[in-house]
């Protein structure tokens, strides 16, 4: 469940967070209204609790999955809800990138596709590793959450088993497995952060 969903936020999540910059003002397709426009949106998806935005979109999950519980249904809202984070990430991300690089590029003559391909994403790397490595942590809260109304998973097992059944090591067993995956997905983050960092 965490896995896909964090393969599919960065599928989407980074070219809508590139449209986002490329848009804004002082870059290639300046647009205030669109800019505007899809900021909101952005801002709106990111604002809704994940626990109401799971029941919300049901008919939605139903749609692409045809249920709306399990893991696998999960899938969906967790992806909903995510895009727009991790978009508003890569934004802040690139946006650390000195615009004197991008002026350099424009002078050689490179297009905006190229600009963004080998001047922006491969500059903005490390804080890239680092706001994907914040996205999965995320995930793995929400996941959590998303047990309790069906969602299934570690945040299931505690709440059927832990909680409702009174079983307290079970429930102390799931909250160090979350930190455990926490503290190991911060690691690995921070460790491929520092491997593409030249600076």
């Amino acid at each position: 469940m965490v896995l896909l969903a964090t393969l599919v936020s960065i599928v989407l999540g980074v070219p809508l967070g590139v449209v986002l910059l490329v848009t804004s003002k002082g870059y290639f397709y300046y647009s205030k209204p669109f800019y505007t426009a899809l900021g909101t949106i952005v801002n709106a998806l990111r604002s809704v609790p994940f626990i109401i935005l799971m029941v919300a979109i049901i008919p939605i999950t139903k749609f692409f999955v045809g249920t709306s519980i399990g893991t696998t249904a999960a899938v969906v809202p967790l992806t909903v809800s995510t895009i727009p984070f991790l978009a508003r990430l890569v934004e802040t991300s690139l946006k650390t990138v000195p615009y004197g690089l991008i002026e350099a590029a424009q002078s050689m003559g490179a297009s905006p596709f190229r600009i963004i391909v080998r001047v922006l994403i491969p500059e903005a790397m490390p804080e890239l590793i680092a706001n994907f490595t914040l996205t999965v942590i995320v995930i793995i809260g929400c996941s959590a959450m998303a047990g309790t109304i069906g969602g299934g998973g570690l945040g299931d097992i505690a709440i059927r088993y832990g909680y409702m059944r009174f079983q307290l090591p079970v429930m102390v067993m799931t909250v160090l497995i979350l930190i455990v995956m926490v503290q190991l997905t911060q690691l690995l983050g921070d460790f491929l952060a520092k491997m593409v960092d030249h600076r």
